[in-house]
């Protein structure tokens, strides 16, 4: 039986609607300020791994994180920078790891160009990669920057809608998946200071059946206050998807 024009093109007025819902820009994200914080990683027991230094910084509508962790002659360093108007977009990811003083591996992102590299040493010698991503600018991030998109997108998570966008992963080598953003609900997190109310989000990526090297890709879980939102906990692996489960406990 055929369809009536009129509500053939509903139907795709509506699909079409869905679509941009998902895939639009991540905007209205509040204009993100300086920031100076003391955050802590650990293992997924609670046991100390380092201790960090997070500093925030803005210079006109140009965002710049960097975040240190150094602890047992381990650093960790991961730097990002992001375009805050007319929508968030990330522009660069860089992510250093040392042991005492020789760097272990290493990854980076150009948003602007989708050129993105990866350095890993295993048994002393180097293994490089690099490739050419698709990258949407304002649908794809990586690193802290899902923290600021859960932070513009909070209203529409908080009334049950999912979100998906992309993100740069490395296995080491640098890859492009479809993750899902959703709202888990509020819960009490335990903190240095006693407890505090939070919003807790789940990252999960969406694994295509074929894609072997990314099965095993655990969800990532981050918690923020109320807005303004402020930064509570993440929980997920550190870096490549086979890395252990660690916790980074704000500061």
């Amino acid at each position: 039986m055929k369809q009536p024009q009129q509500f053939r093109f509903v139907v795709f007025a509506i699909a079409a609607l869905a679509a941009a819902a998902t895939l639009s820009a991540v905007q209205g994200n509040e204009v993100e300020g300086a920031l100076r914080a003391s955050p802590v990683l650990r293992d997924a027991s609670g046991g100390k791994i380092a201790d960090g230094d997070f500093v925030q910084s803005v210079e006109n509508d140009t965002l710049r994180v960097q975040m240190t962790y150094t602890g047992n002659g381990r650093k960790i360093e991961e730097i990002d920078v992001f375009r805050q108007r007319p929508e968030l977009a990330q522009q660069r990811f860089q992510w250093r790891e040392s042991l005492n003083g020789v760097e272990v591996r290493s990854f980076e992102v150009d948003f602007t160009t989708g050129m993105a590299t990866a350095l890993k040493t295993e048994n002393g010698q180097p293994h490089r990669w690099s490739d050419q991503l698709h990258i949407e600018q304002g649908q794809t991030f990586a690193g802290f920057g899902f923290t600021l998109a859960l932070k513009a997108l909070h209203q529409r998570l908080v009334k049950g809608e999912t979100v998906e966008l992309k993100a740069v992963g490395f296995t080491p080598q640098p890859r492009m998946v479809t993750v899902a953003l959703s709202f888990a609900g509020r819960e009490s997190v335990g903190t240095g200071e006693g407890s505090k109310p939070a919003e807790h989000y789940v990252i999960h990526p969406k694994i295509p059946a074929l894609a072997k090297w990314f099965v095993k890709a655990p969800d990532a879980n981050v918690w923020l206050t109320p807005p303004p939102a402020i930064f509570v906990r993440f929980q997920g692996a550190l870096v490549e998807p086979s890395d252990p489960i660690v916790r980074i406990d704000g500061g």
